[in-house]
């Protein structure tokens, strides 16, 4: 269920394309990003049409929960980034690591994560959660299932995501970096969930950073961050930004 406070975010009528000039992020060649998903193979599907295939494409994260086909955007992600010969990256997001958590240890992780969208993930590989969340056996069982239904090279695939993937002065996360230290020391638990002083402080070493994570009612460009979560599971907008010297271009899906 959507509620109301996220409902209410997406009532005006947003821009579907904007083109912004920043004149000092540069990456080494043209890339595009895209905003979580969310089980939103719909959305995906109407996007990737529109976006420039000769480019390198990222996908920030959060690609699971909430919508309705999680499984099926995992499945198609997985074949995208195995089939691009490295033109396409594919981050992991807060919801993929509560996934892993789940597997790893489910008696201590099954109730975030199902609170979160979870559950919405295992209906869309055909599971759904126990009716007491504190029986231990029964969560293990869940997730012993859950492995059966996603396999073995769709779980080593999930797992091997990297946290973050730059080009030139442009860095790509899911939910924030610190902007005090170097991209490269990164905590991983800040790239996944975020930093309180991202993004009211800008970097200051030239760095720009793409993100998801936090919803936005349009995509927008702040402190060298730009950011791409708009909701999409909510909103019908799946948004994404094509970055090139000097240039932000923004494409929604509504």
């Amino acid at each position: 269920m959507i509620t109301n406070w996220i409902r209410r975010r997406f009532d005006r009528a947003p821009r579907q394309t904007t083109d912004t000039m920043l004149c000092d992020i540069a990456p080494a060649a043209k890339v595009t990003a895209v905003g979580d998903i969310h089980g939103r193979l719909d959305l995906l599907q109407a996007l990737l049409p529109r976006l420039d295939d000769q480019c390198s494409l990222v996908f920030v994260g959060d690609y699971i929960d909430r919508g309705p086909y999680s499984a099926q955007v995992l499945h198609h992600l997985r074949h995208l980034s195995e089939t691009s010969e490295g033109r396409v990256q594919c981050l992991l997001g807060n919801h993929e690591e509560m996934l892993l958590r789940f597997l790893d240890v489910p008696e201590c992780n099954a109730r975030l994560w199902f609170q979160n969208g979870g559950v919405q993930t295992l209906a869309s590989f055909g599971l759904k959660p126990p009716d007491n969340t504190n029986e231990n056996q029964q969560v293990q069982q869940l997730a012993d299932d859950l492995r059966l239904k996603m396999g073995e090279s769709l779980l080593n695939w999930l797992a091997d995501r990297p946290l973050t993937w730059t080009s030139g002065n442009v860095t790509f996360v899911h939910a924030a970096l610190d902007p005090r230290q170097p991209v490269e020391v990164q905590k991983p638990q800040i790239c996944l969930w975020g930093h309180p002083m991202f993004p009211r402080l800008a970097r200051s070493d030239g760095q720009w950073v793409v993100h998801g994570h936090t919803i936005v009612d349009l995509p927008r460009v702040k402190n060298r961050v730009v950011s791409l979560d708009t909701g999409a599971f909510a909103s019908g907008r799946l948004t994404a930004a094509e970055i090139n010297a000097g240039c932000v271009r923004f494409t929604s899906t509504a």
